[in-house]
């Protein structure tokens, strides 16, 4: 199982969000924990400026950007919509 630590950055976007969203970005947190899960939420590299980071989709609207860290860690940086991933 893969750990998953929280950088302040996603905790302040997650904050904002509303109730029913969050949610559902927890329940996308959950499948990310279990690689045989990545392909349902659709875990894909990034490019250009940040092409050391994935995302993945939490709802057709809303994306976690999240980085591998060595040890079968995760951090994620950002939730949000597309804006995220400017």
């Amino acid at each position: 199982m893969i750990e998953i630590n929280y950088t302040p950055s996603f905790m302040k976007a997650y904050d904002k969000l509303d109730k029913s969203l969050k949610s559902e970005v927890l329940e996308k947190i959950e499948m990310l924990k279990d690689r045989d899960k990545h392909k349902s939420i659709k875990v894909h590299k990034l490019h250009g400026k940040i092409k050391d980071k994935h995302s993945l989709y939490v709802n057709y609207k809303y994306r976690i950007i999240f980085k591998y860290l060595p040890n079968k860690e995760i951090a994620l940086m950002d939730v949000g919509d597309h804006d995220i991933y400017k």
